[in-house]
């Protein structure tokens, strides 16, 4: 009987520390240490509503912003759009023809707005959330934007500079530029 109220205490004991005690301790570590990164990295337009995540890619379509990724969950698109939404790729092969017509047809809508297309533009990540493109596939959008926005390539380039992370600690990964924080950047101009 001893050894079983023991094991019923260290249950309890240990339910109550990894239960409660430890999510509280990172929560309120969370919230006084990282605030920003622990509720979402959420962006903010000028006028203080949240427009977005820093951690998730959006779809923009107008001349006058840098447009993202391609993505084959359409997470911000519709009248139920919600941008912290599902992630996921396409799942289809290499050789699939659907992928290949979509490949084609967003090559020649590149091409139509005088944009060389990159593979960033193109294809769509594996999670179907990437918040970045490359910084090659950004200037390759800079005229569009200029124009549609009446600023010098100047400026426009400056903004991306300014919205351009580099490797992590120096050595992994490419540099990539945040889109969202690229365009609310210029929508502050």
């Amino acid at each position: 009987m001893q050894d079983f109220i023991i094991s019923i205490r260290s249950i309890a004991i240990l339910w109550v520390l990894t239960a409660f005690l430890y999510p509280l301790l990172i929560f309120l570590i969370g919230q006084t240490a990282f605030p920003y990164q622990a509720n979402g990295s959420l962006l903010r337009n000028a006028q203080g509503e949240v427009v977005g995540s820093a951690l998730i890619g959006q779809t923009f379509k107008a001349d006058k912003y840098f447009w993202s990724r391609p993505s084959v969950i359409a997470y911000s698109e519709g009248d139920n759009a919600n941008p912290t939404g599902l992630s996921g790729g396409s799942n289809l092969a290499p050789d699939n023809p659907e992928l290949l017509k979509r490949i084609q047809a967003e090559a020649q809508r590149l091409r139509d707005q005088g944009i060389e297309p990159t593979a960033d533009l193109l294809y769509s990540s594996g999670s179907g959330l990437d918040p970045h493109i490359s910084p090659a596939a950004a200037e390759a959008q800079v005229g569009r934007v200029a124009r549609a926005r009446g600023l010098s390539v100047e400026e426009v380039r400056s903004r991306i500079s300014q919205n351009t992370d580099g490797r992590f600690l120096g050595v992994f990964g490419e540099p990539g530029v945040r889109v969202l924080s690229l365009n609310l950047a210029l929508d502050r101009l």
